[in-house]
């Protein structure tokens, strides 16, 4: 595994020699290249100019902020330079918060932190174990390709080293309250609420236990071994859910299925 960043995380006067990694793996994923039908050649897209109608090199384009319909202000290349902030190769803690404080919807891209060499392992040790037995996540910032981002940095459970969320700006996230309809939701009513919480208890298991098969690109890398062979392709179809008429009917037959799976 090869690391994408190194430097150090400041715990005020401690520091500690880490490298950060990147925890997503897209070597698995299963893409397609786009081809002419005709002859199977390569697909390539050239950039003109809406106004000229010319074809357009690398050195014939700028960046333009559209500031008022069809008005823009030109950027160059020296001028977004002059902003990008230095890079201190250093993960400065300014907060440590609870996780529940943090809303899902501001995690964005994952990534493991791991020791800098042996000299580094008992510091980070120290910072790992404070984290789990203060039940915190520690707030800072880092500079990756040149853009400042704000990470929450925890503990993963019953495993070692460090998980580094990078976060989402507020301004990055729409308000929930702006969703059709959501203000109008009803309280639960007590008895179907009952019967809701029976039917958790009875899914209810360790999420080392849930079933995260990728159905769909098995079934896709099917798809490709069978073309490939030259056989005969096989389409299925899949019965569409019916809405819910009867809410109680339907948790008491689904509390009694869960419980015959789980028997």
């Amino acid at each position: 595994m090869r690391s994408v960043w190194k430097g150090h995380i400041r715990f005020s006067l401690v520091t500690i020699p880490i490298q950060v990694f990147n925890a997503v793996e897209r070597k698995g994923n299963i893409s397609f290249k786009q081809i002419h039908a005709e002859d199977n050649g390569a697909v390539g897209y050239k950039k003109y100019c809406k106004t000229c109608d010319s074809t357009l090199g690398k050195d014939d384009i700028v960046k333009g902020y559209e500031y008022q319909p069809d008005q823009f202000v030109i950027i160059s290349k020296d001028e977004l330079s002059n902003i990008k902030l230095k890079s201190t190769r250093a993960i400065d803690i300014e907060a440590f918060v609870d996780l529940d404080e943090v809303s899902p919807s501001r995690y964005e891209a994952v990534y493991y932190i791991g020791p800098e060499g042996d000299v580094a392992k008992g510091t980070f040790s120290l910072f790992c174990e404070t984290l789990k037995k203060s039940k915190k996540a520690g707030i800072g910032r880092i500079i990756l390709r040149d853009r400042e981002d704000v990470v929450l940095i925890t503990v993963p459970p019953n495993k070692p080293g460090l998980i580094m969320y990078k976060l989402r700006y507020d301004y990055e996230i729409r308000d929930i309250e702006g969703v059709p309809d959501i203000k109008d939701i009803q309280e639960a009513d007590e008895a179907q609420l009952k019967l809701a919480m029976q039917l958790v208890d009875s899914l209810s298991m360790k999420f080392e236990d849930v079933d995260f098969t990728d159905r769909y690109k098995d079934a896709l890398q099917e798809l490709v071994e069978q073309k490939v062979a030259g056989k005969e392709i096989i389409s299925i179809d899949v019965e569409d859910d019916k809405p819910v008429i009867d809410i109680m009917s339907a948790l008491k037959k689904s509390i009694d299925e869960a419980k015959k799976k789980s028997a």
